[in-house]
């Protein structure tokens, strides 16, 4: 797959297409069950305001990684979509983990798999992601992408975790997922 096009366009879309796709990084990793949307014209995204030294890797190349700090305690993955410049990027919410399990429980202190990266803080502490990887392209190492061999049920929801703009069905999980951050809401 030709990931630059995938990127290309908008943030809703690349979310709802993510789903299932399998993302690695350096060895470790799973299958993506859980995004949410964030573009330039949304309130609750970081690239609303326009470029800063924080959001900068928004507004340039898709397909790049957009790493942040949330609460000033955990790091958050997210991949910037749509053309050159225009400041849109899906976070990363959970994921399955079915790669590297040894060294992501250990980066996390637990066994439960269901909880290794099922929350975007908990995902970037089980792979090891961190603002060192901030502007890196998803498609090249250490990070690895693939995207699904099989078309699979999505559920599609408002976001959480935010105060603007939270009716916006941004959010998409992989239905019947156990390993979403939080269920969906019937």
């Amino acid at each position: 797959m030709e990931w630059r096009s995938f990127f290309e366009r908008d943030a809703a879309t690349v979310a709802r297409d993510l789903i299932g796709a399998r993302l690695t990084f350096a060895g470790a990793g799973g299958r993506i069950v859980e995004t949410e949307a964030y573009e330039r014209t949304d309130p609750a995204s970081h690239s609303f305001m326009g470029p800063t030294a924080r959001n900068a890797v928004m507004f340039g190349p898709p397909g790049r990684v957009y790493v942040y700090r949330s609460y000033g305690i955990h790091w958050c993955l997210n991949l910037v979509t749509g053309a050159d410049g225009h400041g849109a990027a899906v976070l990363i919410r959970a994921l399955e983990p079915l790669d590297g399990l040894d060294a992501m429980a250990a980066r996390r202190g637990l066994d439960d798999p269901r909880l290794l990266a099922s929350g975007p803080g908990r995902l970037c502490q089980a792979l090891g992601i961190t603002i060192a990887e901030n502007g890196l392209d998803v498609a090249e190492p250490p990070f690895g992408l693939a995207p699904s061999d099989e078309t699979v049920p999505i559920r599609t929801g408002p976001r959480i975790g935010i105060s603007r703009a939270i009716e916006r069905p941004w959010r998409f999980g992989l239905d019947g997922s156990r390993y979403l951050s939080r269920p969906f809401r019937s």
